[in-house]
């Protein structure tokens, strides 16, 4: 018992080697630009002064994204998707595979479930022993279930998921911003110092080795940060996870990978919330709680809903085009009780077009 918690120990402390590392790097390059480059190798008042205020604002705004994205605790499912004691009970003492999924059928029936596995089963975790909601997966690092997980981040030491996923946008957006400061207002200087035009005006001798690695170290580190910041911001732009992207969601009908996008706009809100005034600040404005997400319904799930469009006597049914439902209407399905083959359901709506013609839309559930 004692060998494994001093192993467990082990493992927290040397998690914390990768932010050690980029603290270490982030003090030193402080140091470098604002003592030796701007106090011992810049000259001019003026140009120290506008350097160091850009510099400044852009050290703090990556500095608080990339604090918060470390020590925001990831977000687990609630309570409710628990299964209840005597369920739980009988769910451990159940051997075969159909009768432990008829459990989580049961108990899955009062819960917002969109997605299952491969093989159409409840999304169940045994470490955790929680019903999965959608988008949640277990992260073996953190060892626990984590709501809309992205991924696990070493150099973050944290899980990646819906509680921390706009402040770990930004902490790539400011460190890009900050690797590009210091790499355009440090070339000038490093090309004279290249070429010893400055070693002798230098008031340090150290100077000039500080800011040539200090541009080595800030290109190296843009290259990175882009082509990773750039992969993230599409993903936005379609409202999927690291996960989904490499394993596309499964809903009744079938993998859909598409299957969360609700358009550019609503998917950048998703992460960034509706008001645009808080988007550049790290502060939490994500849209939901992290359990239930508005699907679109182009593709029709049969247990969310079956869109039967009934057109008019004159109008054609090819000439009708299906689009994805506004955000009201994904909030409500996202909320109604999902029956699981168990009772009917039926919803009717009226849903007027942009020429003011008439469109039924009858949502029946899987009877």
């Amino acid at each position: 018992m004692a060998p494994t918690h001093v192993l467990r120990c082990c493992q927290r402390g040397l998690a914390w080697i990768p932010v050690v590392f980029i603290a270490l790097v982030v003090c030193w390059s402080y140091y470098a630009y604002v003592v030796e480059l701007c106090v011992f190798t810049i000259t001019g008042a003026g140009e120290q002064i506008v350097y160091l205020i850009f510099f400044h604002l852009s050290f703090i705004m990556f500095v608080w994204s990339y604090w918060k994205t470390i020590f925001t605790k990831p977000a687990n499912p609630s309570k409710e998707f628990c299964l209840p004691k005597a369920e739980k009970e009988r769910y451990e003492k159940e051997e075969r595979p159909e009768s432990q999924q008829e459990i989580l059928w049961r108990a899955a029936n009062s819960l917002p479930l969109y997605t299952r596995t491969g093989a159409g089963a409840i999304r169940y975790c045994d470490r955790c022993q929680v019903i999965k909601p959608d988008r949640c997966h277990h992260c073996s690092a953190c060892d626990m279930c984590v709501l809309k997980m992205d991924h696990h981040c070493p150099w973050v030491n944290n899980c990646v998921g819906f509680s921390n996923y706009k402040f770990f946008i930004l902490f790539l957006a400011y460190s890009l911003v900050y690797c590009l400061f210091i790499a355009a207002t440090v070339l000038q200087y490093f090309i004279k110092f290249w070429t010893n035009e400055l070693e002798n005006e230098a008031r340090d001798p150290q100077a000039k080795f500080h800011v040539l690695f200090l541009f080595f170290v800030a290109a190296m580190f843009c290259i990175s940060i882009l082509s990773l910041f750039s992969y993230h911001l599409w993903l936005v732009g379609k409202n999927r996870s690291t996960i989904e992207a490499f394993r596309a969601p499964v809903f009744r009908t079938g993998s859909d990978k598409n299957g969360f996008s609700l358009g550019f706009r609503k998917n950048i809100a998703q992460v960034f919330g509706d008001q645009k005034k808080y988007w550049l600040l790290p502060i939490f404005t994500s849209q939901g709680d992290g359990l239930t997400f508005p699907t679109r319904l182009v593709n029709a799930d049969v247990e969310q809903a079956t869109v039967n469009l009934h057109p008019e006597p004159n109008r054609r049914a090819a000439d009708i085009s299906v689009g994805p439902f506004d955000e009201p209407q994904n909030s409500l399905l996202s909320n109604q009780q999902h029956t699981n083959n168990i009772g009917d359901h039926l919803v009717s709506n009226a849903v007027t077009s942009a020429e003011s013609e008439a469109v039924t839309l009858s949502l029946e559930s899987e009877s």
